[in-house]
């Protein structure tokens, strides 16, 4: 393995662990200021449990997030000096506030962690809504600089030198918005559908039914209502993509060749070298309805594009369908769930809509590290797109493989450990609480 592709493979590793941990931290804490609410507004015992198990979690998500965080602000500046030599004053804003965020972040767990029957109960119900609205506003933070790495902006780039830099202006580049809007969404689908899978799963083994069956209608709730407003949020990136980066969208779609009405291309094998898919599925005209809301105007296909410019057109292509049809799916259990809200009470009770709901714990996730995939991936050969080839940016100091494995092996391990974490966590609910006349109370102390 040469020294770039171990970069990139390093950096990819680091920010596919840390994904998971920073988007369960960073919604799993208004899972829980829900709980806590419902335990002060009706005093039942069972949402105070709820609240207190769900702390934990986000306890351990916040610890572990915090660690993998640290690690990818190291790797920039490793790996990728020259980059950050050039784009640091640019788009360092984002990252600054994100540091403050973080610090609030912290310090409103401590309080919520620790103020149990110390403060005003509604001060410390506020605290944990502060956990969120911190944690939230950390992570579009981060999405507001990667952004500009696909929408550069606040600078003039004159004869290789940045001059005339504008923080307020690269922070709000034109890409922000459409991805911290997607990628929020995408954080309240997968975290709603895991946890409420979870939830489900122990509702099917029998355990502590009550416990399970608010946390996850809680749980559900969050999920499905996001994964109804997520296609919204995709059209508003697929246009923006169409407009900024034809590239990325022809790779994304596998389209080759510069054509009006432009087909969509549902599935098929891509053959990068005779520039066509295999057995897909076409829906004419949709592709360029879905890119400019108008079915016959033309789609930039990548035969218009330099080839030295061509993103790997066969992953960015399936990673996106991963991420489409996923997401597809969990919509229709959303729609599902709303129906047994609103219309069939009774198949609230059935067996069958937890089972969907545990098929779907790794959905979200699944399509959330594809979703990335095809922003990173659909980016290349650009680290700023259009400006900084990413091959220019790497460090040029030997050895980088090494390193590679030894963070794979770091960030297993954690993995490992977060997860021994969390069973652990989930026994122990099941050791201490028990049902009794509709209530949990404490079994053991």
């Amino acid at each position: 393995m040469d020294d770039f592709l171990a970069a990139r493979s390093q950096m990819a590793l680091s920010l596919g662990f840390h994904i998971i941990f920073a988007c369960i931290g960073m919604v799993m804490p208004f899972f829980m200021a829900v709980a806590h609410y419902k335990w002060l507004r009706t005093g039942q015992q069972v949402y105070k449990n709820v609240t207190k198990a769900w702390s934990k979690g986000v306890a351990i998500f916040f610890a572990t997030g915090a660690v993998s965080g640290t690690v990818l602000s190291f790797e920039l500046g490793l790996l990728w000096p020259t980059f950050m030599e050039h784009a640091g004053p640019i788009f360092g804003m984002p990252f600054s506030l994100e540091g403050t965020a973080f610090f609030i972040e912290a310090i409103a767990l401590g309080f919520f962690l620790y103020g149990w029957d110390k403060f005003n109960p509604w001060f410390h119900w506020f605290t944990g809504v502060v956990v969120g609205i911190s944690g939230l506003a950390s992570g579009i933070l981060v999405v507001a600089a990667n952004a500009w790495m696909n929408s550069p902006a606040g600078f003039d780039y004159i004869d290789g030198q940045y001059l005339h830099i504008d923080p307020i202006e690269a922070m709000f580049n034109d890409a922000w918005f459409s991805q911290a809007l997607h990628m929020t969404l995408a954080a309240f689908v997968a975290t709603g559908f895991a946890v409420a899978g979870v939830h489900a799963l122990m509702v099917l083994k029998g355990r502590n039914i009550l416990f399970h069956q608010k946390a996850f209608r809680i749980a559900a709730i969050f999920g499905t209502v996001a994964a109804v407003l997520q296609p919204l949020s995709g059209d508003i990136s697929a246009k923006d993509v169409a407009k900024r980066q034809p590239a990325k969208l022809a790779a994304m779609e596998a389209h080759f060749h510069t054509e009006k009405s432009a087909p969509l291309i549902i599935g098929g094998i891509v053959n990068e070298e005779e520039a066509q898919v295999n057995y897909a599925l076409k829906i004419p005209g949709l592709l360029s309805w879905m890119a400019h809301g108008d079915s016959q105007k033309a789609v930039t296909g990548l035969n218009q594009i330099p080839k030295e410019d061509h993103p790997p057109v066969a992953i960015t292509h399936y990673s996106f369908q991963v991420m489409v049809g996923l997401g597809m799916l969990m919509m229709l259990l959303a729609f599902i769930y709303f129906i047994a809200l609103l219309k069939k009470k009774t198949w609230l009770s059935g067996k069958w809509l937890y089972k969907l709901f545990v098929i779907a714990i790794p959905m979200g996730f699944i399509a959330i590290e594809a979703g990335w995939m095809v922003t990173e991936i659909g980016r290349q050969p650009w680290i700023i797109h259009g400006v900084m080839r990413t091959v220019d940016a790497v460090t040029p100091m030997p050895g980088i493989a090494y390193s590679f494995y030894i963070f794979t092996a770091v960030y297993i391990s954690l993995s490992l450990i977060v997860m021994f974490l969390l069973y652990r966590q989930i026994k122990m609910v099941s050791k201490i609480y028990d049902v009794h006349d509709d209530e949990l109370t404490i079994k053991h102390a």
